[in-house]
């Protein structure tokens, strides 16, 4: 049985009627999310038709570049809410999903700023379409791309105080109010620790172990992406400190064990599949958990002078990727893989875990190993 917070009395069921089951009320709540989501959206495009054509495209662009997102995010604060019966009002659930979406996306649009990135999911982003129209309307490639970064910065401020908006007006009373608020800021917090770090490595201010490497990934993916809209749900359900501390536990060796798949697909994965290019990391010189390893190995100076060179072919790309596979990294970075998985896996073995919850989130670990997207 999940333990409730003192402070507040388990007052209601995630589902409508009875009938309704976990996995219905979750996919239910999931279209509210999406609803909200172009609803909001679809404001904000009115409402900027009062500050010019710019304005308008900006928020059309952001639009597009919000489509076909997994929308792991609110998912898992569902799942926490309504695996743990829920409590409280579940239009809340609804709302702290929608608020850990438009965080993911606002953070998209800056990391795709800081990496240099103009594509996103096998289409422009907004950097890349207003760099595009910038040089189609006569800008020299500065101004464009000054122009492009200016529009997806300003894009992903408001995303982030909009996320933030619709946690601080949530319904729930206190103290679970507040702890959401806190977790919602502890996340962005975290996140922003690890970009900067996931910048210093890139640049060769650190050293790139893997340990840092590991703490870089935790603290920019992890905590945002699994662990706090786990522990988020959990606490909309009432759920006490020692099982939501349990699931973001759980939530952070998840986290980095996704990231570090994309750490695979990053250099052996299929644009096709994957929406993003194959040489994108090692042309940014990305510190990821491949290179870490490789650093170490004999096959070292075949893939340095390929690390961090803007011009990459798919040619050198693809030697880079084969000399990684042939020094260990590749296998190395799978073993990193499976050991996060079975520690989060071991976390759920606790009485605290309702049995369903254990298993939905077991799967979810497994699905982090052999991905292809």
């Amino acid at each position: 049985m999940t333990r409730l917070h003192p402070d507040v009395a388990d007052v209601s069921s995630p589902a409508d009627s009875p009938a309704e089951t976990v996995a219905d009320a979750i996919e239910s709540d999931l279209l509210l999310v999406e609803h909200e989501f172009s609803a909001f959206l679809a404001a904000r495009r009115a409402e900027a038709a009062g500050y010019g054509d710019g304005y308008v495209r900006l928020w059309q662009s952001v639009t597009e570049s919000a489509r076909g997102g997994k929308r792991l995010r609110p998912r898992l604060v569902l799942t926490a809410y309504h695996g743990l019966n829920g409590g409280g009002n579940r239009s809340d659930a609804v709302q702290t999903a929608l608020a850990f979406e438009l965080l993911h996306t606002a953070f998209l649009l800056h990391d795709d700023v800081i990496d240099g990135d103009t594509v996103r999911r096998g289409r422009p982003n907004v950097a890349g379409e207003f760099s595009a129209d910038a040089l189609f309307r006569g800008a020299d490639e500065p101004r464009a791309r000054l122009w492009g970064q200016s529009a997806a910065i300003l894009a992903g401020d408001l995303l982030l105080h909009a996320a933030t908006q619709r946690v601080a007006r949530l319904t729930t009373p206190e103290p679970s109010r507040s702890l959401i608020l806190d977790l919602f800021e502890r996340a962005v917090f975290v996140t922003a620790a690890g970009e900067l770090a996931d910048v210093g490595l890139a640049a060769g201010l650190s050293d790139g172990r893997i340990d840092d490497v590991l703490a870089m990934t935790e603290e920019k993916t992890a905590e945002y992406t699994v662990a706090a809209p786990l522990a988020a749900g959990a606490a909309l359900a009432r759920a006490d400190p020692e099982l939501r501390d349990l699931l973001a536990g759980y939530g952070r060796l998840v986290g980095t064990a996704f990231q570090l798949g994309d750490d695979l697909l990053g250099v052996f994965g299929e644009e096709a599949v994957t929406g993003k290019s194959a040489s994108s990391d090692l042309r940014q010189g990305k510190q990821t958990s491949l290179i870490a390893f490789a650093r170490g190995t004999r096959e070292w100076p075949a893939i340095q002078p390929l690390l961090g060179h803007p011009d990459l072919s798919a040619a050198e790309a693809a030697a880079a990727g084969a000399a990684l596979e042939r020094c260990g990294a590749r296998a190395f970075v799978n073993s990193l893989i499976a050991t996060h998985v079975a520690a989060a896996i071991a976390t759920l073995d606790s009485p605290l875990v309702p049995a369903d919850l254990a298993a939905t989130l077991a799967r979810l670990a497994h699905s982090c190993v052999g991905r292809t997207s």
